[in-house]
């Protein structure tokens, strides 16, 4: 009897400790700035405090996890600080699938016209300026 105990015991063990094991997928942690306009403030607040269920869905689809935007001001001016991971293998495919969701497109509709670019953005028809990292801590 003992025996099975033990036994049943090391096989709860395992289990338990092997559903407390968790890998990491591999993940791309990816950063951008732009402005936001004065002006549009109120509205791009309001704008992602009451997200539309479909985007957030497609951001999920595209495998796009612990995406954040920050806002800053820096001497009058206003920035934004976007963070995202990315666990995907196809960063710019996933991105082509979310660019041509109408519902995406519904939403930059809305979202575009409150943002500032950066002159290096502006240039290149972008929005957003890319981030280069510099430090992680895992």
């Amino acid at each position: 009897m003992k025996k099975i105990q033990h036994c049943t015991l090391a096989l709860l063990a395992l289990v338990f400790l092997g559903g407390c094991a968790t890998t990491q997928p591999n993940v791309t942690r990816y950063a951008w700035v732009t402005g936001l306009k004065p002006e549009k403030i109120e509205r791009y607040e309001y704008l992602h405090s009451h997200p539309w269920p479909s985007v957030s869905k497609m951001i999920r689809d595209c495998h796009i996890q612990n995406y954040s935007i920050y806002e800053r001001e820096i001497n009058g001016k206003t920035y934004l600080f976007s963070y995202l991971e990315y666990t995907g293998t196809n960063f710019a495919a996933d991105m082509k699938i979310m660019a041509a969701d109408p519902e995406t497109q519904r939403w930059w509709k809305e979202t575009d016209p409150c943002q500032q670019p950066l002159p290096d953005a502006e240039a290149k028809g972008k929005i957003w300026s890319d981030a280069k990292e510099v430090f992680h801590q895992p």
